[in-house]
């Protein structure tokens, strides 16, 4: 399972080398969606494992983001509302995709990633995972893909 974010990721924070995308129909006004490499997309479903979004777009990705990256409807994370804050250092998206795993293993592909995190999914979470963080000035690359299907095939490997 691949838990993805969409800004900084998918949609970088400084305007990609390659240029922006083609333009969309059904435009929503918002300018950074050019950002979005429509290869991405094609990467991602190459991984050959689920995807799930964990993002602040919540259901909205699967609206805006899918479609722009050649994706279908995926699975959406629902982080809890609560006013429950995370332990000191601790992402406030890190328990809620462990408990979402379901003590399956899992890729977390996020720009805000620390130490604090691993260090918590290594001691709470039963499964190998791969919490990788991506530079947000730049967006997914190359090496990020490779280090995630490296990941994966030695999962696959050591699975049997």
């Amino acid at each position: 399972m691949v838990f993805l974010d969409v800004d900084g990721p998918l949609i970088p924070f400084k305007a990609r080398l390659s240029g922006p995308a083609a333009p969309f129909a059904d435009d929503v006004g918002n300018p950074l969606l050019d950002r979005l490499d429509p290869a991405d997309g094609r990467r991602l479903l190459a991984l050959g494992c689920q995807l799930v979004w964990a993002t602040t777009w919540m259901a909205e990705a699967n609206e805006v983001i899918s479609p722009r990256l050649g994706l279908p409807d995926l699975p959406v994370v629902d982080f809890p509302d609560g006013d429950e804050p995370a332990e000191r250092g601790l992402h406030w998206k890190t328990a809620d995709l462990v408990r979402w795993s379901e003590g399956r293993p899992f890729v977390w592909l996020d720009d805000e990633i620390t130490d604090v995190d691993r260090r918590w999914i290594a001691a709470h979470h039963p499964a190998p995972a791969l919490p990788r963080r991506v530079d947000p000035l730049v967006g997914l690359t190359a090496t990020d893909f490779m280090t995630v299907r490296d990941w994966l095939a030695r999962l696959s490997t050591a699975a049997g």
